[in-house]
Order: structure tokens, then sequence, then C-alpha cells
């Protein structure tokens, strides 16, 4: 493949087209900033309620945005007053500021936002990594922090770094008992999760016309777990046909590389040699072949959430189970993606089967996911057909979470341990599926946006606060190290995930005591204890820190605490953004050999810092006498948002 010539391009690929016809600031040229026209915004509660209280503080009247969607998928269980309170919180804010409200129980945000306002040659940012699940429509669909989903919600435009753009040219047809998910496995299984940071990833090829809407969305889904900023599916037959089951086809249109169009990576993968695949606990880029884990006994197996939620993949473990009954030691959890999958799944027959073979039927949304509910028992293996198994996630400490497709995750179900479904499958002809022509269409629990909703008052319950002020940069400062941490630390571990955690999304001084709580549970009383002896503390990471969720909480938190910056060896996008929109300092090391040099406890002398970075200059530390230089890489706009002290500031100037 031809490398792009930036100066004299002409023949544009699709991820190219969808972000010129989007272009308000900037130069399609990579590593420029560019400033988008953002078209659907798309938010989901663990993170909306942080979203509305900035809205409230920026003073919205009305979201100027084509369309603007407020989900409850995520806190879903009501074991007190405070998800219940949020919920009503939500919905007033939906009124009030002019959003669709997607009612508790209506299904995945990603999901619902496909059945029911997807459409190719949009554009949208989303307070959700997965975001970028939407590209499998033609979409440019981008995960962000809340404060950058709050300004396009007040019509200002979003600010990205112009990425590469990493083409994956699919060929073939995949093999029985292969499916979409072994396809995105097979990309992690190359790129692990940092590969794709800096890349939007854009699939072509002869092999696309075998893969469905949905089966692109599995794909596009986790191209959030390889760090990429978005996946980009074109918009073809396969996309009209699945408009016209939701009886959407005049949203239909057509958006193809042309030809000659070229990428500044190449990728090729043959669908037909891709074999099933498994990600092994930790991360979603531990992955290995299920022969290589084959054996070992599990006792549950999770089927739903974002990253697999097309009808094809509940039904095809429905049928692979029909008749059958689960062993006792193993929990099949069904996870419904959307109410209108449910109804499917019931006209179908296959609700039925579920429950005759044993399975355990859940309500429609993240659920497990995200750790609400559905934790694995102690010291056991849960397989899931999920995007994520970062550490505890799951809400068991000690969790053995394995990610892997349908097929895998049903015959291992019944095998009572990890099972290869290609082996599995000589004892039965594998399901085949032939998508429903039309598709329950249910938008009743979609509630329009109010007409003169500005008038209403929030309504907040007494866990919902406001959000706290922040100062602006100091030039100086004298901090701690509290943490030093390896490569690709996740938003998981900065801010933790879960049941007990997530009712506090909209209370910052309560969920400060979770900060970094994964990896030391003393860390509130240490920053505490620094804040006030020093007026705040630093901490240091590897390679990748802050990849993951784009849960802006895991900048704000710390921020609450007294953190002054990050310095690390690089940067997961999102993660670098919300560290900006809070003021905390991304400094990344000029040599990453220094950070060999920085010791939990150290005390780092920090001068002259708002001179270095209006200037760009390198800025020199010193730890145990060594000298370190760090560079803080900000572009303009992200230079005035750090001295003053946070995004919230800057607009308020």
């Amino acid at each position: 493949m031809k490398q792009i010539n930036n100066n004299t391009m002409k023949k544009l690929n699709v991820t190219q087209k969808l972000i010129k016809s989007h272009l308000i600031e900037g130069e399609m040229k990579t590593g420029c900033e560019i400033g988008l026209k953002i078209d659907h915004i798309l938010q989901q509660d663990a993170t909306g309620t942080l979203i509305m209280l900035e809205l409230e503080k920026i003073g919205l009247v009305q979201a100027k945005t084509a369309v603007a969607v407020q989900y409850v998928d995520h806190n879903l269980l009501q074991t007190d007053y405070k998800n219940a309170d949020d919920h009503t919180f939500l919905q007033s804010a939906a009124t009030k500021f002019g959003y669709w409200y997607s009612r508790p129980g209506n299904g995945i945000s990603h999901v619902v936002h496909m059945e029911r306002f997807g459409q190719p040659g949009k554009s949208m940012i989303g307070s959700d990594s997965h975001t970028c699940s939407a590209g499998s429509l033609g979409m440019l669909a981008i995960g962000s922090g809340g404060l950058d989903v709050a300004m396009a919600a007040s019509g200002k435009l979003f600010y990205i770094t112009m990425p590469k753009i990493l083409g994956v040219e699919l060929t073939g047809k995949l093999n029985d008992w292969v499916s979409a998910k072994d396809v995105i496995l097979e990309m992690l299984r190359r790129y692990d999760v940092k590969g794709g940071v800096g890349y939007i990833i854009e699939y072509f090829g002869d092999g696309l016309k075998y893969l469905s809407t949905w089966d692109r969305h599995v794909i596009a889904n986790m191209g959030a777990e390889l760090g990429a900023t978005t996946s980009v599916f074109p918009s073809d037959k396969v996309t009209k046909a699945m408009l016209a089951q939701e009886g959407r086809e005049d949203d239909w249109q057509q958006i193809i590389a042309d030809e000659g169009a070229s990428y500044d990576k190449y990728e090729k993968i043959n669908l037909s040699e891709v074999v099933p695949l498994i990600a092994t606990p930790g991360s979603p880029g531990n992955v290995v072949t299920v022969d290589q884990v084959a054996g070992k006994p599990i006792s549950q197996v999770v089927i739903g959430s974002s990253a697999n939620p097309g009808l094809r993949d509940f039904w095809i473990v429905s049928q692979i189970v029909k008749g059958k009954i689960l062993p006792t030691e193993v929990s099949l959890d069904i996870n419904p993606s959307s109410r209108q999958k449910i109804e499917d799944l019931g006209k179908t027959g296959a609700l039925t089967d579920f429950i005759k073979a044993g399975a355990r039927f859940h309500q429609t949304g993240c659920m497990g996911c995200i750790g609400m509910g559905q934790a694995p028992s102690s010291n056991t293996i849960s397989l899931r057909t999920m995007p994520r198994n970062f550490p505890g996630r799951s809400g068991t400490p000690d969790d053995k979470v394995y990610l892997c497709s349908p097929e895998t995750a049903a015959a291992s179900a019944l095998n009572g341990q990890i099972t290869n479904p290609v082996e599995w499958g000589k004892t039965m002809a594998y399901p085949k599926y032939k998508a429903p022509g039309k598709v329950s269409i249910n938008s009743t629990m979609l509630v329009p946006p109010a007409i003169k909703g500005h008038r209403i008052d929030l309504r907040k319950g007494p866990n919902i606060k406001s959000l706290p002020d922040f100062k602006p940069l100091e030039n100086n400062f004298n901090v701690p190290v509290l943490l030093k941490m390896g490569d690709n630390i996740s938003t998981d571990e900065i801010l933790k995930a879960g049941a007990e955690v997530l009712p506090l999304r909209s209370n910052i001084a309560a969920i400060s005591m979770y900060a970094f709580y994964v990896i030391n549970k003393n860390f509130e009383q240490l920053a505490k204890k620094a804040l006030h002896s020093h007026g705040g503390h630093l901490v240091v990471a590897g390679e990748n820190y802050a990849q993951g969720s784009s849960r802006e909480h895991a900048a704000i938190a710390p921020r609450y605490l007294g953190q002054k910056a990050v310095i690390a060896k690089s940067f997961a996008r999102i993660g670098f953004q919300n560290l900006v929109n809070f003021g905390i300092i991304p400094f990344i090391f000029e040599s990453p050999d220094d950070y060999e040099k920085i010791e939990p406890d150290n005390t780092i002398a920090f001068k002259n810092i708002v001179e270095a970075i209006k200037s760009d200059n390198t800025i020199t530390i010193y730890s145990n006498n060594d000298e370190i230089k760090l560079r803080c890489q900000l572009t303009e706009r992200q230079k005035n948002i750090i001295l003053v002290g946070g995004l919230i500031n800057y607009l308020q100037l």
C-alpha cells in the first residue's frame, strides 16, 4: 500500500471522507490538531451524571447537536436510593437540556443508538470508550471524556490530533464455529492494547460482504481495546440491509473508499484462516488460541454486552445449548442488549431454549461487563463475550476472566471447561443463522426531547453534589511521588469500577476514596496527607497510562485529592485529554530510561512551570540528585486549558 500524500490527496478512503465532511478547523494532516463538527451525542449514566452537572455549570439551555441521547444502562442495580436518584436526575436533565432519554432497562447505549438513531456519514462523540462501535454503520464515532461531550452539546467543536489510518483488508470467509469476536481477538493478538494508539482503523475488502453490520459492530467495539481513536467500516449494501430491517432504509447512504485510496499502514486478515481465540485474564491483549487453554474448569459464562450484542450472538448460543442441560457447576448468564433483542429472542424461541437449558436471564444493560452484578465466585474462571477483563473489574478481587466468542462460550458452558468450539462442533451441526427481514422495533422507553424543557429545575437527590472548583496552575510546587506504576495502567485501576463504586459517580468527594484503590487501598489517606503537607502529589507510570474506559472520574478524583501531575512514558488518548481537561499536567519522560530514576516517596521540585509550558521548553526535575528531563506536549488550546486549571475555568474566562 502506498503512503498517503497529505498535500496532493485525491483518492479518499472512508475515514478521510468522514473527517473531511466534518472538518471545521485545522488540516487533515497527521499530527495536526483538528476541530470537528459533531452531529450526535451519546451519554451513558455512569458518566452522564457528571456531564449534566457540567452543563449546569456552563449554563446550557438546549443541546445544539442534531441528536443527543442520555442512556441509562450501567447503574441499573437499585440496592439503595443512589442509582434511582441518578435516574431521576438524568431524566430531569435530559428534559432541561433537550436530550432524548432512554429509560433504565431499554438497552445498552451503543446497541439502541445503532437500532434507532445511527446513520451513515454522521459524526458522534460519546462519554463511553465503546462509542467507536457505531463505526460499524459508516459513522465517525469517537469515545471521549465527559467535558468534551459537554462542549459538543454546547455547540463547540470536538478537537483531536489527526490520527494515522490503519487499513485492514479482510479477505475470505469465516469457517463454521468461528465468528467476528475471533477477528478482533486476532487483531489484539497482533497489536496488543496499545498497537492502535494514534490510529483510526478502517476495514475494507471482499471479506466484508460476509460480515453483517452487527458482526462489524463486534469488531468496531473492541477497537477501543487496541487503543485506536476509532474504527470505521464502509456503508454498503450490508449496511443498507440492516437499516431496512430497522425500518430506517431512508437513513442510508453509500460511503465507500475511492478506488486507489491508500492508508498510512496496511494489515491483512484472511477470514478463512482465523481460529477460535481467547483473551486470558488481566488484559484483552493477552490473546492465545483456545486450544492453548482448553480443559481448564470454569464456573461461569456470561453472554452479552456491547461487544457481542447482535441477535445472532444470542441465538447461536441458544441453539448450541438447546435440548441440553447445563452442568450444575456452571452458571450461564444471559445479558440481553436491548428490548428489541428480547422481543426477537422470544419470537425465535431462543428465550425458551435458554430457560429450559438452565440459563439465567438478566435485565438488559451492561451489568457484568462493568462489574454491576454477576461477579464470579472466588478464584474460578469466568468466560465472557465482553470487551474487558482488567483485574477485579468483575467485582471479584481474584477473578479469572477470559474473553471469547459466543461459540467458544456456549461449547465451554456445556462441557464445564474451556472448549474449542471447532472440536465440540464435531458432535453437532453448526446452527445456520438467517437474519429476519424485519426486526421488532421498540421505542416505547425512548422519551423524546421536551419543548421548552429548560424551564424545569434539576431534581437532585442527596448523593448528587455540584462539581468542585479547581485553582489555576501554580508556577512552582514541591510534591511527593505517591505511586510508581507499570505499563498499560487502566482507568479501572485508577478509579475502581463495580457496584460498590458506580453509584458515587455524581459525588466527587465520595468517589475519590476509590482513587487508585485497586493498586493501593490506602491511596486516599496518602493523598490527603500529601495535600496537607505539600499541597498535593504526583504519580509515575510507564507506557499507555489511563487506557480503557473514558471515565473522566479517573482524572477528576485524583485532582480532587491534590494531584498536580502524572509523569509517564506515554498516555492513552482519552486519558491524556481528561487530565488536561481537569488541570493535571501530563508530563512525558524525554528519555524513557529516566523512569528508573524515580521511586515512590521521592519529593520532586517543579519550578517555572508556567513559562515552560507556554514556550514548549523541556522541564528539568531532580530525583535523588538525578537530573530528569520532562516534556509536556500540548496544543496551544490545551496549554491555555492547563494554565487556568481546567476546561471549565477556561470556558468561564
